[in-house]
């Protein structure tokens, strides 16, 4: 086991020679690595084994929190959560939260091994709790159990609509429910076993309440598992309330999971991970405007038509149709959790932009993410380099003391963030 460790830690990796272009625009040299509209990308490294660095579990100390940027202050407003790892405000200002997990599955040949090591390391895939608690101030109940790896949550009217990882099911919440026991109906299957790669799924409706919106996951890293097994998956999916008929919205999408609305524009966004073991800085995760009908590139193409030669046989018809996206979030940052600054609580700069949860990365020689960052935008798109909002996720020692992942700003226009391997549900206010 250590031996492995130490040679998948070595990552093996070796020059793979191929160009890519940067697209014209803004400045790249304002940016981070791997972060802005238009990121510089290295040429692509491949391995025997991936890279793999990840920053073992420790949790918080008594007392412990992350530290948030200059001008703000934050508090835990639930501790001794198992797993928390999504939102949703109620209209009531309850807030509802996802306890949950991958569900079991048997690790298969070597890459499922070390996918499950990743995975368990990194606190993840040690039974999922399977229900939605909900907090109302001190006060915490269960508001429904038995559910299967449930994920995104939405209300519209009295359809308050859960993404478990299969299935997306449709219950009645009365306001001020503090638990719904009655049995949902069944809007519609998603895609899931027997691999279920990539097993959240995410759902809001439209401004109008008359669409759902359901993000997919891909069902591997790179089409690996043979390309039947992406059936409807690595896409967002749009569905009819009135009828429940469902299609593709948007596809080539690896693994789409935070969604908002643009307050500006309406535009729907998506935060998007990308592909592993190409090297530290490739390919980057990103957030983007999503557009009806567009293809963004996996498994053939990334970040817009730079094409992964892994995916056999090609489709050059796909990778000429493939959009860039709108911004990049930095190389295996995970960047899970996606919302829209909204209301008056914040500063000015803060209004309408992106709050990013970055889960963190694993494929990585130096860890990157482990934090939440701000975006500001301005007239609709993204206006600048990315700003930390909380740090510290880290310890000294290089172990994750907790892990962000779900944002959502409350009835008050606070930030709330999901600590998943913490237990923490974190609220972030300007202290001044």
């Amino acid at each position: 086991m250590a031996g492995l460790k130490r040679k998948i830690g070595l990552g093996l990796t070796m020059a793979a020679g191929l160009a890519v272009t940067v697209a014209a625009g803004a400045n790249a040299a304002d940016y981070p690595v791997g972060f802005g509209p238009n990121p510089v990308l290295p040429q692509p490294h491949k391995g025997l084994l991936p890279t793999v660095k990840i920053a073992g579990v420790v949790g918080w100390p008594s007392g412990g929190a992350p530290t948030p940027a200059p001008g703000f202050a934050v508090t835990a407003i639930a501790r001794g959560l198992p797993h928390p790892r999504w939102l949703y405000v109620l209209p009531n200002n309850d807030v509802l939260v996802a306890e949950t997990d991958g569900p079991a599955t048997k690790p298969n040949g070597l890459r499922g091994w070390i996918e499950h090591w990743v995975m368990s390391s990194a606190g993840a895939e040690n039974g999922s709790p399977n229900r939605i608690v909900l907090l109302r101030g001190n006060a915490r109940s269960v508001f429904i159990s038995g559910l299967n790896s449930p994920f995104g949550m939405t209300l519209v009217g009295n359809d308050l609509y859960v993404a478990d990882t299969d299935a997306v099911l449709k219950f009645t919440y009365h306001p001020g429910d503090t638990r719904i026991t009655t049995p949902p109906a069944k809007v519609m299957d998603l895609p899931a076993f027997p691999i279920d790669h990539h097993w959240t799924k995410n759902i809001i409706a439209s401004p109008d309440g008359t669409k759902l919106y359901v993000t997919v996951g891909s069902n591997s890293n790179v089409g690996e598992n043979g390309i039947a097994a992406e059936t409807n998956r690595a896409r967002i999916l749009v569905v009819d309330r009135a009828t429940d008929a469902w299609r593709t919205f948007a596809s080539g999408l690896r693994n789409p999971n935070g969604m908002d609305f643009q307050p500006q524009t309406g535009a729907l966004w998506t935060s998007v991970n990308e592909r592993d073991e190409l090297g530290d800085n490739l390919v980057p995760d990103y957030m983007t405007s999503v557009k009806d009908g567009a293809f963004y590139g996996w498994p053939y193409s990334y970040y817009g038509q730079n094409v992964d030669t892994r995916m056999q046989p090609q489709r050059p018809d796909l990778v000429a149709r493939a959009i860039a996206p709108d911004y990049a979030l930095g190389g295996h940052t995970a960047s899970l959790g996606f919302t829209f600054s909204h209301g008056a609580l914040f500063p000015a700069h803060f209004q309408n932009g992106a709050f990013i949860g970055q889960h963190g990365s694993w494929n990585r020689s130096v860890y990157a993410g482990y934090k939440v960052v701000f975006v500001p935008f301005s007239n609709g798109v993204p206006a600048g380099p990315p700003e930390d909002i909380l740090t510290g996720f880290l310890n000294a020692d290089g172990k994750a003391q907790g892990r962000p992942v779900g944002v959502v700003i409350d009835k008050a226009g606070a930030l709330l963030v999901a600590d998943d391997v913490g237990g923490v549900v974190w609220r972030v206010t300007p202290s001044r």
